[in-house]
């Protein structure tokens, strides 16, 4: 996606929020300037704060514009992005109530949506005009919980184990790599990781599981897209769904990518345990929410003309 198209998404957010009375809406300052110059001429009510952070062009710079909408009092966020975007925000801070929506590449966490709309729901959430809603138009988010002999981290939608592969490899998974793998979410209707197991056994966001999924040449062949457009042959031997907090083990040696990114190297004799819990971020059902505002009478309120 082009710069100038999220700059157009950047800006029906800001119109949404805007229109429902939103006061003051952050954004932090980045080398292509997406949300400066999508809001800089726009003739907004609210305030616009622009924060600085110390830039790297690196996933650390989600991390430190987070801190620094906490810090200012921010509960409620907008994100722009794929699966990789808002794992580093939920690297920085889970307890956020987060409209997700999609401008990456392989995209099953965040969603397609009219950014208007999003915006007006993350607007009338940050005012707490959604504090009587029910509780399943504001899920948490499952996250996958990895410890490695090194570390520990997170990912949205898959923990995958590659053979023969290297930590920072950005070409795209080679399916006679694929060893084994947790899925949060294992959708047909996705790319990636996801259909795989989503092809065998689904399992959705408001599923409480994931799905374990070992892979290998002798396995039943499903063919997937393990990205837009790129469809391979895909070995599984077995599918399982597996609770919340059941502890899985990766074997060395081996690459374990989170949500894409190959992040950790397990040597010879080595393992790691990945677990899946709901302990994510609140992510609001913006069309969910938008009929529950009609029904509560917020709507006719918000849009009425100026006294």
């Amino acid at each position: 996606m082009t710069h100038e198209a999220k700059r157009d998404i950047v800006a029906r957010v800001a119109a949404g929020a805007d229109a429902v009375g939103v006061t003051d809406l952050y954004i932090a300052r980045e080398p292509f300037r997406i949300a400066e110059g999508a809001l800089e001429l726009m003739p907004l009510r609210a305030k616009v704060h622009i924060v600085d952070i110390p830039l790297t062009n690196s996933a650390k710079d989600t991390v430190a514009a987070m801190q620094i909408f906490k810090d200012q009092g921010c509960h409620t966020v907008v994100s722009l992005g794929g699966d990789g975007t808002n794992r580093a925000l939920v690297r920085a801070d889970s307890d956020i109530d987060l409209v997700p929506i999609s401008t990456g590449t392989n995209n099953v966490f965040p969603a397609l949506m009219e950014p208007t709309l999003g915006g007006m729901v993350a607007g009338l959430n940050a005012l707490g005009k959604t504090r009587d809603m029910p509780d399943s138009l504001r899920p948490r988010a499952k996250v996958l919980h990895l410890q490695t002999p090194k570390q520990t981290d997170i990912g949205l939608i898959d923990a995958v184990l590659l053979r023969r592969d290297h930590v920072g490899n950005l070409l795209p998974f080679d399916a006679d790599r694929l060893d084994s793998m947790l899925l949060t979410r294992a959708e047909p209707n996705s790319v990636g990781m996801s259909p795989i197991g989503g092809f065998v056994d689904p399992v959705y966001a408001a599923d409480d599981c994931g799905l374990w999924v070992e892979m290998g040449s002798q396995g039943a062949v499903v063919r997937a897209p393990l990205s837009p457009g790129h469809f391979r042959d895909v070995g599984v031997i077995n599918t399982r769904r597996t609770d919340f907090d059941e502890m899985l083990q990766f074997h060395g040696p081996g690459v374990i990518a989170l949500d894409g990114d190959r992040d950790h190297a397990l040597a010879e004799g080595e393992s790691a345990q990945v677990t899946v819990r709901r302990d994510g971020p609140r992510i609001l059902d913006v069309e969910g929410i938008m009929r529950w505002a009609v029904g509560a009478g917020m709507m006719a309120a918000a849009s009425a003309p100026d006294a």
